[in-house]
């Protein structure tokens, strides 16, 4: 069953609410904030963060300040008088961008026209918490944004609008973040100019081709030597900056910030065995070598390989466990 054109009348205001939390959906706010009335932003509560972990506003509820727009910071959503703060908004239509919290259904009802999303990535590949990741360690060499038409199930909606990126060698989880972040401002104001002209035809994903990208835990980021070096790189590059990879050595965590492969194929040693020395940290994996070039040993800062191995005074045969 096909749904209707999303259209709004041009000559008339479109009330929006945005809905977002991380600096991710900064853009986004921005954006809307020049392509509608927006009228109030909702975003998840203060949080403790820096050095001090001082109670601090999330980056989206910060710019909403900014703007001198009506800020909502809730513990949760499923509280009737939410609702009825953001039923006093008149939203005609609702706008989220990684808020970090499924909706409930009488959220999604209460916008006139229709509740809408920025995603970061090209549905229905990596649908859920961490698509930008997943495309890295997927070994993709395109991801993107999509404007969707929200559901209950995640994001599951129809696509209203796409727009693809590449990805390239060296891009991490952090430059890609970046770029859709903008790329998906980009994307709201075309999808918010069309809904007001020609209007735009949602399209119902393709459940053949739907993948999934979880939320990603303190253990993700933990390498598994037995990987082929080439897997392992992806890993490296998905998880800059949170929460970074990482192996002990000696008995200490170790960070790999940033690693090349060295040799794709062949096994010189035992995964996790350092082959390499003095200037270049080359570890043996389950299939090629990987050069480690930033490293950051627990408790010391960021350091080229090179300086790392100048102070580390590894035995012959020292291994990643």
């Amino acid at each position: 069953m096909s749904l209707p054109v999303l259209r709004w009348p041009a000559d008339r205001p479109l009330r929006a609410v945005f809905m977002g939390t991380p600096a991710f959906a900064v853009p986004s706010l921005r954006a809307l904030a020049r392509a509608a009335t927006l009228v109030g932003v909702v975003s998840q509560p203060d949080r403790p963060r820096g050095r001090g972990l001082t109670s601090q506003p999330s980056p989206v509820a910060a710019a909403a300040a900014a703007l001198d727009v009506p800020v909502l910071r809730p513990p949760t959503v499923r509280d009737d008088a939410v609702r009825a703060e953001l039923a006093a908004w008149r939203p005609d239509v609702l706008v989220v961008a990684a808020y970090g919290k499924i909706l409930p259904p009488p959220i999604l009802a209460l916008p006139i026209l229709a509740p809408i999303n920025v995603h970061a990535s090209l549905l229905p590949r990596h649908r859920g918490a961490a698509p930008i990741a997943a495309a890295i360690l997927a070994g993709d060499t395109e991801t993107g944004v999509t404007i969707m038409l929200m559901r209950e199930e995640m994001d599951a909606g129809e696509v209203l609008l796409q727009r693809a990126s590449p990805i390239g060698p060296e891009d991490t989880t952090a430059t890609l973040t970046a770029t859709l972040a903008d790329l998906g401002a980009a994307a709201l104001v075309e999808a918010i100019e069309r809904i007001r002209t020609a209007g735009l035809t949602p399209i119902a994903q393709d459940a053949a081709r739907v993948t999934y990208a979880s939320r990603l835990g303190k253990e993700a980021g933990r390498i598994d030597w037995s990987h082929p070096a080439v897997t392992i790189a992806r890993a490296v590059r998905a998880y800059s900056p949170w929460q970074s990879a990482y192996s002990s050595l000696g008995g200490r965590t170790v960070k790999i910030l940033t690693a090349k492969v060295a040799a794709p194929g062949g096994a010189s040693a035992a995964p996790g065995t350092i082959v390499g020395g003095p200037e270049r940290l080359m570890v043996a994996t389950g299939s090629g070598t990987l050069e480690l070039v930033t490293v950051q040993a627990e408790g010391r800062k960021a350091l080229p390989a090179a300086a790392f191995l100048a102070g580390a005074r590894l035995e012959a045969g020292a291994r990643f466990t």
